[in-house]
């Protein structure tokens, strides 16, 4: 596939951003997680070199205000699959870290990038770049959400055990970013959540209220015990108990110790619940390595499934109408 041409002089594109799961709907959200799932298949049945470039000619931005393993990596590699070129941008090098306004750095990185992933901790940050730039601009991970982290763990729990509508997860831990994208994702998806947390740890009200008015399949339900959120449950997750955007204050760890998930707390589950945590992770903290270890986890299914979603996301944002097609030889499917 040719790259997509610029809009003449006056004709103004919409770009498709990825922001939030909430902003997406769910048609657009399940093609892009079954196409990753194509796009993954693919790759382990041919030589990189054999597959599809469908963005060729174009390049990716990473505005990376905030440390960095796995986004960094999988988007890198993501795009340079799909025939793309890669530009890594840190803020101290750039003139946004001496004042240049994040509006203006929008409009001048859209006259050179075709598409820019910003990780940062304020999601008003994205949200004024995204209104500025002409190209998709893509949450690479906010203070308040990490979609992308959601597209891989829907993928990783469908690979093992088929469709995650209806299914019951449980989130034991601090109600951060990670779990509020978990919440959005349980709404488009159409699964129940159950978020064990102290009650003063738990989500934003925000994110709470919108799920709330929401329709359809979807239900979250707030608890303070850990072990009945995972009673039957098909998955557990959880996350570090000091996010990179949290305060360390002085005795959260102590509130958070009962929420730790180890094997009893696994057993109380269904018999084949899954474990799952974003990662990097802390030992002995919020998860054992009896768990982090053992027949419950595919944390780093999940690690290896932010390449193949991100691969998905990008030929959405990237490849216009016929991004299915081009990507993976297949039709495209109903969405946006």
């Amino acid at each position: 596939m040719s790259a997509p041409q610029r809009e003449p002089a006056g004709e103004v594109a919409v770009p498709r951003h990825f922001l939030d799961l909430r902003d997406l709907p769910p048609a657009t959200l399940r093609r892009i997680v079954d196409t990753a799932r194509v796009m993954k298949g693919e790759r382990r049945s041919r030589r990189p070199s054999e597959g599809p470039r469908p963005l060729s000619g174009q390049t990716l931005g990473l505005m990376l205000e905030k440390p960095s393993t796995r986004t960094r990596v999988s988007f890198e590699v993501a795009m340079r699959q799909l025939g793309g070129d890669v530009v890594v941008l840190s803020p101290r090098d750039m003139q946004l870290g001496r004042g240049e306004s994040i509006a203006d750095t929008g409009r001048v990185l859209s006259r050179f990038l075709d598409a820019l992933v910003l990780r940062t901790d304020s999601a008003a940050k994205l949200r004024e770049l995204a209104a500025h730039a002409s190209i998709p601009v893509i949450n690479g991970l906010t203070g308040g959400s990490h979609p992308v982290q959601l597209l891989a763990d829907i993928l990783t729990f469908e690979e093992h055990r088929g469709p995650i509508a209806g299914r019951t997860v449980a989130w034991c831990g601090a109600g951060n970013n990670v779990a509020a994208s978990w919440i959005e994702a349980a709404m488009r998806f159409g699964f129940t959540l159950r978020l064990a947390t102290p009650p003063d740890l738990r989500p934003q009200p925000a994110v709470l209220e919108w799920a709330g008015r929401q329709g359809g399949a979807g239900r979250i339900e707030l608890l303070d015990d850990p072990r009945i959120a995972v009673r039957d449950a098909a998955c557990v997750v959880t996350d570090t108990w000091t996010s990179m955007s949290d305060d360390p204050a002085e005795g959260r760890h102590a509130r958070l110790e009962a929420f730790r998930v180890d094997a009893a707390l696994m057993a109380g589950a269904a018999p084949d619940s899954l474990f799952m945590h974003c990662l990097p992770a802390h030992r002995g903290e919020e998860v054992t390595d009896e768990v982090i270890e053992g027949r419950w986890s595919v944390v780093f299914d999940e690690a290896e499934n932010r390449l193949h979603a991100q691969k998905a996301l990008l030929a959405w944002a990237l490849g216009g109408a016929d991004w299915v097609r081009a990507s993976t030889g297949t039709a495209p499917g109903t969405g946006g």
